[in-house]
């Protein structure tokens, strides 16, 4: 039996032949791809500045920096995440302020954030697990009220939407990723939106090592800038990307859909929320019922594997990790994000996938689950 990996991304035959097109070209980097890709995505944001980068990392970062935020400000965040969201707070050189999880749609708790601000706090930044919206409404009424900046991580969020408005064309500074296992890859890449033409300049210099050039070949820099940009083979993929994203979120619902009518309730798993207004189901997570269990989360995903049945875990409450530790997080700081982390697993997700390999799916938890519950 075929192994089904829990993402695999789509790229059609137009696509392949995309990349040996500009591989053919003899321009491979930075080029004229990127400054296409840059304006579909602009287009699709609904006019806004796109900027393209090597990684939705660095969006976060140079957004960081965009916002002068360093040494004495407080950004707030949520622990249940790729821990990149953690770490380029610390790399700007702020201080992450941690709060808990809704236990219901795992984003960041509201109340919380509002209950953590302080007078160093200078931005939020929420995270949309899964693809499943933080509630925007609520969270630019409390950033608005505050007088705090939004940096949206919106890693997982391509092709979601707020009240029919697609994430990214709204809002404050967005970051959105193009990872292999998104809804919408570039191999490797991200994209930052940005508020208006006047942040596009130093967004670029920052992009590529401070470096402006003039008409004469010469050339000055007055800021220390990175190396984040996008190539050009990277943006091909992207741009043939782009036309499926909407029948890639169509297909991702009705196979969330067919989950949720073809798992057995009597094995416990704690779904997600059922969300098919919103949400792009970049990917689904139930929480394995451990404490009901005769196996870890570990052994259980190796009998999947044996199964041919690959499976994810995302995330791990990144405040246990020894680097957070060190700073002063514990054990029982953050119980929802702690026990959804201890008890996530992703299965397999990507339109590629039939409704039959998520009836198999759904077989086969049954099959390692059910032998294994207590009592």
């Amino acid at each position: 039996m075929e192994f089904l990996p829990f993402t695999r991304p789509t790229i059609d035959e137009a696509t392949i032949q995309g990349v040996v097109d500009v591989l053919r070209s003899g321009w491979i980097t930075s080029g004229p791809r990127v400054k296409q890709f840059e304006a579909e995505l602009s287009a699709y944001c609904g006019g806004r500045p796109v900027r393209v980068l090597s990684s939705a990392t660095a969006g976060m970062e140079i957004a960081l920096q965009l916002l002068d935020i360093g040494p004495g400000d407080e950004v707030i965040t949520t622990p249940l995440s790729w821990v990149a969201t953690g770490n380029v707070i610390l790399h700007v050189g702020a201080t992450p302020v941690f709060v808990d999880v809704d236990p219901i749609t795992r984003n960041i708790d509201l109340d919380a954030v509002e209950a953590a601000i302080t007078p160093r706090t200078k931005a939020i930044m929420p995270v949309d697990l899964a693809g499943l919206p933080v509630d925007r409404d609520r969270l630019y009424d409390i950033a608005e009220r505050h007088t705090l900046r939004v940096i949206e991580d919106a890693a997982q969020s391509m092709g979601a939407n707020w009240q029919g408005k697609p994430i990214g064309s709204f809002g404050d500074l967005i970051s959105i990723s193009f990872h292999a296992n998104k809804n919408l890859t570039t191999s490797e890449g991200g994209c930052l939106v940005l508020n208006d033409e006047s942040q596009v300049a130093l967004f670029e210099k920052l992009r590529l090592q401070g470096v402006v050039r003039f008409a004469d070949g010469g050339m000055d820099v007055d800021v220390a800038g990175g190396k984040a940009n996008l190539t050009d083979i990277a943006a091909r993929i992207g741009l043939g990307q782009l036309p499926y994203l909407q029948a890639f979120t169509d297909k991702r619902r009705e196979l969330a859909r067919h989950y949720f009518s073809h798992i057995d309730p009597a094995l416990g798993l704690e779904l997600p929320v059922a969300d098919f207004e919103h949400s792009n189901w970049h990917m689904f997570q139930p929480l394995l019922p451990l404490q009901r269990l005769k196996i870890s989360r570990g052994e259980f995903i190796e009998q999947m594997k044996q199964r041919q049945i690959g499976i994810g875990v995302h995330y791990p409450a990144m405040h246990l990790f020894t680097l957070y530790r060190k700073l002063g997080w514990k054990q029982g700081d953050f119980p929802h994000a702690e026990r959804i982390g201890q008890r996530t697993v992703t299965l397999p997700l990507f339109p590629g996938m039939s409704l039959a390999d998520v009836e198999r799916v759904c077989e086969s938890l049954s099959a390692v689950l059910r032998p294994a519950l207590i009592g």
